[in-house]
Formats: C-alpha cells, sequence, structure tokens
C-alpha cells in the first residue's frame, strides 16, 4: 500500500474507532467537545500495524536507539514500532515511563531495559498516542532525560493544536505528528 493510501486507511480507522463528540475532560484538565481515545485503534491488527509503519516511515531518518513514552498510551506504539524497524532491519528499542515508579521490585521510572542496559548517551524518541498541551510526553522527557538519554523529538498520532507546539518550543524539544486534530473534526 502506498504511503498515501495507508495514511488515508488509518485515518480511517481512527476516526471509525477512536474519535468521538461529546462533552469531556481531557488530561490536560481540559473541557472539550470533542475527543480521540487512540487505544480501539492501536489494539486493533490494522491499526497498529498502520500505526507502526507509519511512524517508523516518518522517523526512519531520525537515528534513533530507543522509543517509548509514558504509560499507558506509549506502551503499545513502542512496541510495534520496535516489532516493525526489527523486522525492517534497523532495530529501534522500546521502553516506557511508568507515571510513577512502582513501591516494590525494582522501583524503577524507565522500564523495559535489561539487566545493566541503560539510556545514558541514546538518542530516544518520546511517542504519544494524543497530545493536547504537550505535558505528559513533558514527564517521559524528564525521566528519560534523567537516565542520561537525548531527546530526538517527541512524536504524537494526533496532536489536538491545543498548545503542546508552543510548549515544546518552549522547552527546546523538537515536535512532529502523523494527524491533526482539525482532520478529523470536519469529517
Amino acid at each position: 500500500m502506498s504511503h498515501s493510501a495507508s495514511r488515508t486507511r488509518l485515518a480511517d480507522i481512527i476516526f471509525t474507532r477512536s474519535f468521538g463528540r461529546g462533552d469531556i475532560t481531557l488530561a490536560s484538565g481540559r473541557k472539550s467537545d470533542f475527543y480521540f481515545n487512540l487505544k480501539p485503534t492501536m489494539l486493533d491488527p490494522e491499526g497498529a500495524a498502520l500505526l507502526a509503519e507509519l511512524t517508523f516511515e516518518a522517523l526512519k531518518d531520525d537515528r534513533l536507539d530507543y522509543v517509548g513514552g509514558l504509560e499507558m498510551g506509549a506502551v503499545p506504539l513502542a512496541g510495534a514500532i520496535a516489532q516493525l524497524s526489527w523486522l525492517k532491519k534497523a532495530p529501534i528499542a522500546a521502553f516506557f515511563v511508568r507515571k510513577k515508579p512502582k513501591e516494590h521490585g525494582a522501583r524503577l521510572a524507565v522500564e523495559g531495559l535489561a539487566k545493566g542496559e541503560s539510556l545514558r548517551g541514546k538518542r530516544v524518541v518520546i511517542v504519544e498516542d494524543v497530545t493536547t498541551t504537550g505535558g505528559s510526553a513533558i514527564k517521559a522527557v524528564e525521566a528519560v532525560r534523567d537516565a542520561g538519554a537525548e531527546i530526538a523529538l517527541v512524536f504524537t498520532m494526533v496532536d489536538r493544536d491545543e498548545g503542546a507546539a508552543a510548549a515544546f518550543a518552549d522547552a527546546g524539544l523538537a515536535f512532529r505528528s502523523l494527524f491533526k486534530a482539525s482532520e478529523f473534526l470536519n469529517r
């Protein structure tokens, strides 16, 4: 399938499975009359494959070592991207950042790394399913920077266009998205 056809098909899946209208309070605390819940798309076989394919294509020239982000939204994305990167013979390992470290076991904030493995000095992309103000991604950025990684960029599947780009620019972070919310609002 061509890039254009893949993108169109993924937009259709997101619209059908993950976009809705109604009064909602977003993770940022803001009120909205529309929402995206990307989990039904991320966990759909075709949706997962297309998200991974289009994200991998968008990131393949960024010389990345790792892909990850804040639980829960980044977990299925990072896993799918890591798997596809292996199949494409350009491996990008995955991890995720806990919202708060577990109170037992190793008490890690960053999960998915093998014993002795570290993000120190590695180029990392922070991925997100939906971005509003950027607050969730900034939490992941802080944890990953604390682990010694270099943040190459933040990449989201859907940018709601509600301040995240400015927040990332203020933080000195590059930011890109697969889709803008406006692409779904007038369908």
